[in-house]
């Protein structure tokens, strides 16, 4: 059965082609996947074996964008005054001792599953720059893309389903680092809409295999002469046309439905929610399972510099809907052990309620967290003091966090991979160090 996001007319579908072979497969002049001809392109080595560490085969990653607010959801205050603690009460969870803001009732139900991360502090106090940081464990340089941990995970350990792109971002934007210095091969596909999923991604319904056949062959016949004549051995060629039939080969496989939520039922969709982020968490869950190795999930809309408390009550119940509906699937399911979710944002909110009834920027210190992927549930790492100003014990880098995600897939965060200006890079940053004990 053909749905309407699968019509399109023969220009539309060559713009699926050349789009897929270009965006998708990160062949982009700009956009959100890696430029392979803006960036410079890394030495090219071998798939890297796994060493050891957490049980991970998978990530979902999911990006909180604008910066959450720590205190009034994952690090809670209750014996704060007034000013800080503003409108949050706290909630027990189903593991004595953890506590939550009221906001997340859904989660608090799963805490044995959960590992929360209240030490996390960098220096990057900027919307762009401090996702950035999140994001690749490096500052942003005017010389150079870092990659991001998708595209290290792509890098080191290669495809686990060969029809399938292996990284993923789904409503990430434009400013994603993607693949950075790294070759195009390992940048996302990005996807803009859950709910629209892979556009324009089926023949027309008045083409045949047969037509669509003779089509490709005359674009291979006029790409060769174009070849011969004007681009033979170049590099950037080769990778585009190489995209482009790993873009025809996604056509064809069977996988493809795995980006078309209209396949799942009313009672996954009921337990995702009907929230935009739910659709692209159910998404997630869809691509993990057909063997996709890495997808990053973006929820804009937290830089609450004004009525924190309005706004909170508005976006967190997708947010706990929607990781609680993970959790509860993928134990399900008998994925949660091989696949980590990790919740990050660029930083936390400042504990001290402004004249807006909002919160400011605060990098310092805030919190994040990790489940399933070897992660035992049930614990709390670092802390902050009394106000959730400082960090008081068990500080977390941007590069330790990412240093982290790297361990529970048993990659060796500390491996150097060369840009083509010989610089050394490392999945961990410069100095990131795994938090191993978060895993069993």
């Amino acid at each position: 059965m053909h749905h309407d996001h699968h019509k399109l007319d023969d220009l539309s579908r060559r713009g699926f082609l050349a789009t897929t072979a270009k965006s998708c497969f990160g062949l982009t002049i700009g956009g959100s996947a890696a430029s392979f001809f803006a960036s410079p392109t890394a030495t090219a080595n071998p798939a890297i074996h796994t060493t050891g560490g957490g049980k991970a085969k998978s990530v979902i990653y999911l990006f909180m964008s604008g910066g959450m607010t720590h205190i009034d959801t994952l690090d809670p205050k209750p014996n704060a005054p007034a000013e800080i603690r503003g409108e949050t009460q706290t909630i027990n969870t189903n593991v004595d001792g953890i506590q939550l803001g009221h906001c997340l009732p859904g989660l608090a139900k799963h805490m044995d599953q959960v590992a929360l991360i209240r030490s996390m502090s960098t220096t990057q106090g900027a919307h762009a720059q401090g996702r950035y940081y999140m994001r690749t464990g490096y500052a942003p340089r005017s010389s150079i893309v870092h990659p991001s941990p998708g595209a290290w995970a792509n890098r080191l350990m290669g495809d686990a389903n060969k029809d399938m792109p292996s990284y993923i971002t789904v409503n990430c934007g434009s400013s994603h680092p993607g693949a950075g210095f790294m070759e195009a091969q390992y940048a996302p596909l990005p996807i803009g809409d859950a709910m629209a999923g892979l556009q324009n991604s089926r023949p027309a319904r008045n083409m045949d295999d047969a037509q669509f056949h003779q089509q490709l062959n005359l674009r291979q016949q006029l790409d060769h002469e174009f070849d011969q004549k004007f681009a033979r051995g170049q590099k950037n060629v080769r990778d585009y046309n190489e995209a482009f039939d790993a873009a025809v080969k996604l056509m064809k496989s069977k996988d493809l439905e795995a980006f078309d939520l209209s396949q799942e039922g009313k009672d996954s969709h009921m337990l995702y929610g009907t929230s935009r982020f739910g659709k692209g968490v159910l998404l997630a869950r869809r691509l993990v399972e057909r063997g996709v190795r890495f997808v990053e999930v973006e929820y804009g809309g937290f830089d609450w510099h004004n009525d924190n408390f309005g706004e909170m009550e508005n976006k967190m119940p997708a947010l706990d809907q929607a990781l609680s509906a993970l959790l509860a699937d993928l134990q399900a399911k008998g994925l949660l052990d091989t696949t980590l979710i990790v919740l990050g944002t660029e930083f936390g909110r400042s504990p001290q309620i402004n004249t807006n009834a909002g919160r400011n920027h605060y990098p310092k210190a805030f919190s994040t967290l990790m489940a399933g992927g070897g992660i035992q549930g049930g614990q709390v790492h670092g802390a902050t003091d009394t106000s959730g100003s400082n960090v008081t014990s068990g500080k977390v880098s941007a590069t330790d966090f990412n240093a982290t995600i790297a361990h529970a897939l048993g990659l060796p965060h500390d491996q150097v991979i060369y840009s083509a200006s010989k610089r050394p890079f490392r999945m961990g940053g410069r100095d990131g160090k795994p938090l191993t004990h978060l895993f069993t």
